[in-house]
């Protein structure tokens, strides 16, 4: 072999072939895809996430959302979109992940079959194997962010035991595992020295945490030992299903200073009528009580819920209940999704009996309460100094938030750039001087 040859031979070696990952629905799928992104470098591929530009590559992977009616419309408009790029050869290959790979597999193989092949959501090692890349075991824990350096999310389970009957996430992850405890901490120490200032703990039931490890809810203790890591500033508390709701962990977020002062407890609805048939184990009874409880426990918490529209039976009685209830107890942020019909749920057997445009009206007019209420609360503000974590620049101003605002979902507070020097991923302190129904503008002090 010549030294021109055997240098060309080197350079095909050692050349990083390009995938470009594409990352559909929730907080949780994305850690997933950053999971896959660190497994496909270590075994010499190139990485892109959700890319911006029209060069593509020669492999695409979509990581999809199965959740509801609109997140599986995306990812499938998504895989055609890739699939008509592959009959054009402007892509070679083109493989599928994720929740709606999970569960509708056999479906999708015979409707798209541009698709060279469907992975569901615990199959990275045959997704690597298909790739001709291993899957390292010693990875495990280990990912690329795709968020800003400074925040991350931290998934501390997997799957979910609960039964609500609206909701397929069991059929797509499966029952809930656990994290052990001393693994989130290695985890959390390594992106304290990526530069992460912010964990947000995710799973798709956060309070169960612990059960199946440990035979007792350790969301606790799992706080108290992340509060030891040096380097982690913010620590932030999503999905925590209401019903049995570990209070142990409330004289924990009051005391520990690098808990926020925040909490997402996804309510779905105030009727008992409507809560049974959601068999959310809850009562309204029960739910108020855990308000007003976890209100004095952790005094000036932001509480963020989610609230579903248009359940099967759901009257208007019911809906004006929870108007009322929305009205009365006042949540800082405020979510709605409408009801979808999903197969295989038990709630799938009831006849879906609230109209399409009534799901939609009657949303609208609970985020038309809740504006009212984010613009009451928002006035309140002005004149306040406030610790912000600054995210980025945008259209003239630096973009940061408060302890009690998670990204992409919440508040955001402006600071302008005339006169004004921030640095991302810093804390500041400004002074809140304007506002509108979902941002406040501030100085910094």
């Amino acid at each position: 072999m010549s030294f021109l040859q055997a240098q060309i031979v080197k350079t095909k070696t050692y050349r990083k072939e390009k995938v470009q990952l594409v990352t559909l629905g929730c907080s949780k799928n994305l850690v997933d895809s950053e999971n896959l992104m660190m497994q496909l470098d270590h075994n010499n591929y190139h990485v892109e996430h959700n890319p911006m530009d029209e060069h593509l590559a020669e492999i695409i992977i979509v990581n999809t959302c199965g959740f509801i009616d609109r997140a599986k419309e995306e990812s499938i408009d998504t895989i055609l979109n890739y699939a008509s790029l592959k009959n054009e050869g402007k892509i070679q290959k083109l493989y599928v992940t994720g929740c709606l790979s999970q569960r509708y597999k056999d479906h999708l193989e015979e409707e798209i079959p541009e698709v060279d092949a469907y992975f569901g959501t615990m199959e990275m090692p045959a997704l690597l194997n298909k790739l001709n890349a291993d899957y390292k075991s010693e990875l495990i824990g280990e990912r690329i962010l795709s968020t800003p350096s400074h925040y991350a999310y931290l998934k501390i389970s997997e799957g979910c035991n609960r039964t609500c009957s609206f909701c397929a996430i069991p059929l797509m992850r499966g029952k809930h595992q656990s994290v052990p405890i001393e693994q989130l901490v290695i985890q959390a120490k390594s992106l304290a020295k990526q530069g992460v200032r912010e964990l947000i703990l995710i799973a798709q039931e956060l309070t169960y945490y612990g059960l199946d490890l440990y035979k007792k809810r350790m969301l606790a203790e799992l706080l108290e030992e992340l509060c030891k890591v040096d380097g982690i500033e913010w620590i932030r508390l999503h999905y925590a299903y209401p019903s049995k709701f570990p209070t142990e962990i409330l004289p924990v977020m009051r005391e520990q200073a690098k808990i926020c002062k925040y909490l997402d407890l996804p309510l779905q609805h105030i009727s008992d009528s409507v809560l049974l048939g959601m068999k959310r184990q809850i009562t309204k009874k029960e739910t108020i009580e855990l308000i007003e409880l976890i209100r004095k426990e952790v005094p000036d918490i932001a509480l963020r819920t989610t609230m579903l529209i248009g359940f099967p039976g759901e009257t208007e009685e019911h809906f004006e209940e929870l108007c009322e209830f929305i009205k009365e107890y006042q949540f800082d942020r405020l979510g709605v999704f409408q009801y979808s019909h999903e197969e295989d749920t038990s709630a799938f057997a009831i006849n879906d009996d609230v109209p399409q445009e009534l799901k939609e009206e009657r949303a609208r007019r609970l985020m038309e309460i809740q504006e009212q209420i984010s613009h009451a609360k928002n006035e309140k503000k002005v004149g306040q100094t406030m610790r912000v974590l600054v995210d980025r620049k945008e259209n003239g101003y630096f973009v940061g938030r408060t302890e009690y605002d998670s990204p992409e979902v919440d508040n955001e507070v402006l600071i302008s750039d005339q006169n004004t020097y921030c640095r991302i991923g810093d804390f500041v302190e400004v002074r809140i001087m304007d506002y509108s129904e979902f941002d406040l503008f501030a100085e910094p002090i």
